[in-house]
């Protein structure tokens, strides 16, 4: 709890401290709007604190969270967000400043959402056992779905490590992992240092697009296994054939609740048009890390057929 309050300014952290000491393995987000009051999501529910943020306090607690080099932080701060030690990533939203189409600068910044990072070993466990090939020591291509929020990027972040590791239960050997970490929110790298277990495997290229990042791990670290998280741009599509067709396979993820969603979805579905996924793995939303349809392809006829809901 400590790590967390001293990312905030002294007046900030006093409003904090005792509502978040007694419940703060619950704690999942801490938001800081301008001229509102500090909001605090917890697992079951939120908590209003009566303190009204200012601009002051805002850009002094950004100042600590870029140990007073905002400079530094500034591709970060270009894309919405900062990573900070211990995995913990800081969204930013404000009025942006846009040269060339591209976002190079977050100014006016009205609020920050402190999400905290956690890692949950072992989450993945249900999901693994659908997508394991024992025999070749490897997987079958995959594409786990569900809605924002329900724990996807939290299990597939699991399935790196256990990939990555090896299993000795079931006497899985550790394979190259190659992870497109766009956005930084799987292996949450601090100053070059992945701040949450992605195995000893396992390599990372973070803040790049997928299409690139996935080439580049492709031609410099001969993975096994690529791995990419919210897959959707036709571009993403054109990187996971060429991985594919190159001998990799691939775990990714995609937003969605059921088939038909994906289907409607013409740059996802040309995945499952070609064959080029092998497993098609529903999330439960109401309960995190459980699956509510599985799909597999069948080999013979091309087609998935539905090998279980409520797994």
């Amino acid at each position: 709890m400590e790590e967390i309050l001293n990312y905030f300014t002294e007046k900030i952290s006093i409003q904090l401290e005792n509502e978040i000491k007694d419940k703060f393995d619950t704690l999942e987000e801490i938001r800081l709007r301008v001229e509102r009051p500090i909001v605090l999501k917890f697992k079951d529910n939120d908590k209003v604190i009566k303190y009204n943020v200012t601009t002051e306090d805002i850009l002094s607690t950004l100042q600590i969270l870029c140990e007073n080099s905002i400079y530094t932080y500034q591709g970060q701060i270009a894309e919405g967000f900062i990573t900070v030690k211990g995995g913990h990533r800081v969204g930013i939203s404000g009025s942006c400043a846009i040269e060339n189409g591209k976002v190079i600068n977050i100014k006016y910044i009205y609020s920050l959402n402190f999400r905290i990072a956690r890692q949950v070993i072992g989450s993945s466990n249900p999901v693994l056992r659908h997508i394991l090939n024992l025999e070749s020591n490897s997987i079958y291509n995959t594409l786990i779905v569900s809605a924002p929020g329900t724990g996807k990027t939290t299990i597939l972040r699991d399935i790196i490590r256990q990939l990555a590791t090896g299993i000795k239960e079931i006497k899985f050997l550790a394979i190259n992992v190659g992870v497109v970490d766009e956005r930084g929110e799987i292996a949450a790298m601090y100053k070059g240092i992945p701040q949450n277990d992605i195995g000893i495997k396992t390599d990372i290229m973070e803040n790049v697009s997928k299409n690139i990042g996935i080439r580049m791990l492709i031609r410099s670290m001969a993975p096994k296994v690529i791995v990419a998280d919210e897959i959707g741009k036709r571009e993403d599509i054109e990187a996971i054939h060429y991985a594919v067709c190159s001998g990799c396979k691939g775990i990714f993820t995609a937003h969605g609740s059921t088939f038909e969603d994906i289907s409607l979805n013409p740059v996802i579905h040309n995945l499952i048009e070609t064959h080029t996924i092998d497993r098609l793995i529903f999330l439960d939303e109401k309960e995190k890390g459980k699956i509510k349809e599985l799909y597999a392809l069948n080999k013979k006829n091309g087609e998935y057929e539905k090998t279980g809901e409520k797994l």
